[in-house]
C-alpha cells in the first residue's frame, strides 16, 4: 500500500504531481491511499516508496484537468481516490458522461463552484473601531472583519478574488478551518476562528437595513426561490436578513396595502412614471450595443394602451430618429394595422433590444441579429414597460420579440396565430416580423404573405376583444 500524504485540504498541486507519477507507473488506484496532514487517516497502512520513473505517456485532456481543480476543493473525504481511479483508468473515459465516477466528480465541481459564488455574495465586513493590531504588521490601524462558514475547502481559491475587489481596503475573512488576512499590500493566512471572534454589528448596517426594507417588494417574493439561493445558514452573516423574518411575515400584508394604494391613484402617474422610465433608459449602459448606437430607441405610445406590439431592435432610420418602426418596416406594419382595422395611435410600440446592432459595410450600416445577452440585458426594460402599460394583448413581431415574450428559444411556426397566456399576466400572440416581407423577391408569395400577416393582426385584436 502507498501512502500519498497532501499538504492541505486543497492541495491540488500536490495531488497531481503525485497522481501523474503514479498514473505513469501505472499503480493502481485500490493500491493507494491519500491522507492529509501526517496523521494516517488508517493506522494499518504501511508507507511505501514512491514508484519509480514513468513507464508510460500520460495525456490528460484539460476540461479534466479543470475539473478536478474544483473537485478537489468538495469535503468528500474520497475525492482524491476517485479522481486518481479516473485518471488511471482508460484515458478516453477521463470526460465519459456515461461514467458514474464522472459524474459524481462533475457533481462535486458544482457544488464547490456554488459555494465559491456564495462566499462571494453574502460575505459581509464589518469595521472594527478599536484599534487592534493587523496581523502580520503589528501595527494598530482600522480594517474590516468578516466571518463565513464555506460547506467546502473554498477559502484559498477565492482569495484572488477579494484582493481583487477590496484591494485599498485592509481586512480579514474569518472561517473554521483558516483565516485571510489583507494589508493592502501582503497576504496572509491565519488559523481558524470561530463566530465570536467576528466583530458584532458597525454603524453602517442601520442604513443598509433601511435601505435593504425599503426597495423589499412583497409583490415578488418567491420564498422557495429566496432559500435555494440564499440558505438559512448565511442569514446571521448579514445585516439584511436580520429584517427578512418580518418583512416575509407581512409580505402580503404590505402586498395587499400596495395594491389598494395603486388603484386609489390608478390613472394619476402613468404617464409620469413612463416619462421617468424612458429618461432613464436613454442612458442605458445594461450592454455593450450602447457603444455604437446612436441612442436608446425606447417605446411610444398610449400609457394605458390595450394592445403592445414588441418587435426585434430599431433598425437604422429609428436609431437616427429615435423612435419605433419609422423606417420601410414601420411602413409595411403602419399599412398591415390599417388593414387590420388597427389604429397605430392606440397601439403601444416597442422592441425587445433597444439599441441597433449593426455591421458596417462601407458608409452603410447592416442589421445584425441580437444575440441571447443583449436580449436578457434589455429584458428588465421591457418588463417595466409592460407593467406600466399593462396591455390586455401583447404581439410578438418576429423570433426575438417571441423569446422576449415567453421567455424561451421558439420558432414562429409553433406558436403563430394562437393566443398564448402570460404568466405576468395578460394574453400574448406570435407572428412575424414586417421586415420579412420585404426581403421576400417574389411579388405573389409577398402578397400572400402579407395578407396572413393582416389577418394575424386583426386576429390578435379580436382575441383581445
Amino acid at each position: 500500500m502507498r501512502v500519498v500524504t497532501l499538504a492541505s485540504e486543497d492541495d491540488f498541486e500536490g495531488w497531481r504531481d503525485a497522481a501523474r507519477g503514479l498514473a505513469q507507473a501505472g499503480v493502481p488506484a485500490s493500491e493507494i491511499l491519500w491522507q492529509v496532514g501526517e496523521t494516517p487517516t488508517d493506522l494499518f497502512a504501511g508507507q511505501a516508496a514512491m514508484p519509480p520513473a514513468a513507464s508510460r505517456a500520460l495525456k490528460v485532456p484539460r476540461a479534466f484537468v479543470d475539473l478536478a481543480r474544483s473537485a478537489i476543493l468538495h469535503r468528500d473525504c474520497e475525492r482524491f481516490a476517485l479522481l486518481y481511479a479516473l485518471l488511471a483508468d482508460d484515458p478516453r473515459r477521463i470526460a465519459d458522461p456515461a461514467d458514474p465516477r464522472f459524474r459524481r466528480i462533475e457533481a462535486m465541481a458544482r457544488e464547490v463552484r456554488r459555494d465559491i459564488h456564495k462566499m462571494r455574495a453574502f460575505v459581509r465586513f464589518r469595521e472594527v473601531r478599536d484599534a487592534l493590531p493587523f496581523p502580520g504588521t503589528g501595527a494598530p490601524d482600522a480594517r474590516y472583519v468578516a466571518w463565513f462558514e464555506p460547506s467546502h475547502h473554498i477559502v484559498r481559491a477565492n482569495a484572488r478574488f477579494f484582493v481583487e475587489r477590496f484591494a485599498n481596503m485592509r481586512w480579514s475573512i474569518l472561517t473554521p478551518a483558516l483565516s485571510l488576512h489583507w494589508d493592502g499590500e501582503t497576504l496572509c493566512e491565519g488559523p481558524g476562528a470561530t463566530r465570536a471572534d467576528a466583530p458584532g454589528e458597525d454603524p453602517v448596517e442601520d442604513s443598509w437595513k433601511t435601505y435593504y426594507a425599503a426597495i423589499f417588494n412583497p409583490a415578488r417574493l418567491k420564498t422557495g426561490a429566496m432559500l435555494r439561493e440564499m440558505p438559512r445558514k448565511y442569514w446571521k452573516n448579514m445585516p439584511e436578513t436580520a429584517l427578512v423574518r418580518e418583512l416575509v411575515a407581512t409580505a402580503r400584508q404590505r402586498e395587499t396595502a400596495m395594491v389598494a394604494t395603486a388603484h386609489a391613484r390608478s390613472g394619476g402617474n402613468a404617464g409620469a412614471a413612463w416619462q421617468a422610465l424612458r429618461d432613464e433608459a436613454a442612458h442605458c449602459t445594461r450592454c455593450d450595443l450602447h457603444r455604437h448606437a446612436t441612442r436608446t430607441v425606447f417605446g411610444e405610445g398610449p400609457a394605458d394602451a390595450r394592445m403592445m406590439l414588441v418587435g426585434e431592435q430599431p433598425g437604422d432610420r429609428e436609431d437616427l430618429a429615435g423612435r419605433p418602426f419609422v423606417g420601410p418596416a414601420g411602413e409595411m406594419l403602419d399599412r398591415a394595422m390599417a388593414a387590420a382595422g388597427i389604429d397605430r395611435d392606440t397601439v403601444y410600440l416597442t422592441n425587445a433590444v433597444k439599441h441597433f446592432k449593426f455591421e458596417r459595410r462601407g458608409k452603410r450600416r447592416i442589421h445584425a441579429r441580437p444575440d441571447a445577452g443583449e436580449i436578457q440585458a434589455c429584458r428588465w426594460w421591457y418588463e417595466q414597460e409592460r407593467s406600466l402599460v399593462k396591455p390586455e394583448m401583447t404581439v410578438a413581431l418576429g423570433a426575438t420579440a417571441a423569446r422576449q415574450l415567453l421567455g424561451r428559444v421558439l420558432t414562429i411556426a409553433a406558436t403563430r396565430g394562437r393566443v398564448l397566456e402570460l404568466p405576468e399576466g395578460g394574453l400574448g400572440w406570435v407572428t412575424i416580423h414586417p421586415s420579412y416581407l420585404l426581403r421576400l423577391p417574389d411579388r405573389a408569395k409577398a402578397e400572400d404573405e402579407f395578407a396572413a400577416f393582416v389577418e394575424d393582426l386583426a386576429g390578435a385584436a379580436r382575441a383581445m376583444a
